[in-house]
């Protein structure tokens, strides 16, 4: 019995000893709040508590702040890429659009001088579009996507607005196939624009260039000279540029000249060529070079011959 007893007084002095701790705290903070308010004892130790006390809630604040920042950067260079793709398709695209504008633009262009060239020389003919080239070395052809059930024959000159691109060899139902004057197995005859003088352009396999072999080695025939259609054999109409000479050579043993030309048409360029239905009124031996002027295209060949048939 005495030992419960101890307990009792033990248990009793700890909880008086915790209620007088309690209100003497609750007096000091009492005693303190009335001197903050009324005299403002303790902004200062406030402020030094402060500055003890905030480089621990800094520290304390660290892990959660820079899990923060590098979410925020993760999903900042995430948008970036994101924002950067799609820009880049945007100008892709874009890109393509204006492309395809300047690619008709340029199309249309090329059709409106071919049929400007086609109305001032009062020749008929049908457009036709390249739809495919032939890839062999040794072969220079255009597949067009007119046939004979447009009107298209054998035999029928091509032209764009600058010259001469060939003619028609093979034709299908809805296509038709042309050699072009480029073609190692073709030959057109040709003039001289500047002194007359008449020969054979032949194909040399390579879209950039015509040769015209075996001339006399007193063949008055410069670089810069414009070659046009002569009209002999009756296949290609006179008068047409052909090509324009470009290198002159003499050969080894000094007899005879070799000429090389650059075609005049457009033969690697042209979208849309123009069919000739029948051929030009023959335009016959140029005049004496005093008088004739090299031919640029075949719109400016038509405006001259327009000119010519005008009464005075």
């Amino acid at each position: 019995m005495a030992r419960s007893s101890d307990h009792e007084a033990n248990l009793f002095s700890s909880r008086a000893r915790g209620t007088l701790r309690l209100l003497a705290y609750l007096i000091l903070a009492a005693t303190l709040m009335v001197l903050d308010h009324r005299y403002h004892g303790l902004p200062r130790a406030r402020a030094a508590a402060a500055v003890v006390v905030e480089p621990v809630w800094r520290l304390a604040g660290l892990p959660v702040r820079i899990s923060d920042l590098l979410a925020s950067a993760w999903t900042t260079r995430s948008n970036l890429q994101a924002d950067n793709r799609n820009l880049r398709e945007q100008l892709l695209l874009a890109n393509v659009r204006i492309a395809r504008m300047q690619s008709e633009v340029r199309q249309n262009a090329e059709l409106k001088r071919l049929l400007e060239a086609a109305r001032s020389l009062q020749m008929r003919g049908r457009l036709a579009e390249v739809i495919n080239i032939a890839l062999d070395p040794f072969r220079r052809r255009l597949v067009l996507n007119r046939g004979s059930r447009e009107g298209v024959h054998v035999g029928q000159v091509a032209i764009d607005a600058e010259g001469i691109m060939g003619q028609v060899v093979e034709v299908l139902p809805n296509t038709s196939v042309v050699l072009l004057i480029t073609d190692p197995s073709h030959a057109i005859p040709i003039l001289d624009s500047r002194t007359g003088l008449r020969a054979i352009a032949y194909g040399t396999g390579s879209t950039e260039m015509l040769e015209v072999p075996y001339l006399s080695v007193n063949a008055n025939v410069r670089i810069g000279d414009h070659l046009l259609s002569s009209g002999l054999g009756g296949r290609f109409p006179a008068g047409f540029p052909v090509a324009v000479v470009s290198r002159v050579e003499v050969s080894q043993s000094g007899e005879f000249r070799r000429v090389w030309a650059r075609p005049s048409a457009r033969i690697n360029r042209s979208n849309q060529v123009l069919l000739l239905r029948d051929l030009a009124d023959p335009i016959g031996p140029p005049a004496p070079a005093a008088e004739v002027g090299p031919p640029v295209s075949l719109a400016s060949q038509g405006s001259r011959r327009s000119a010519a048939k005008v009464p005075r």
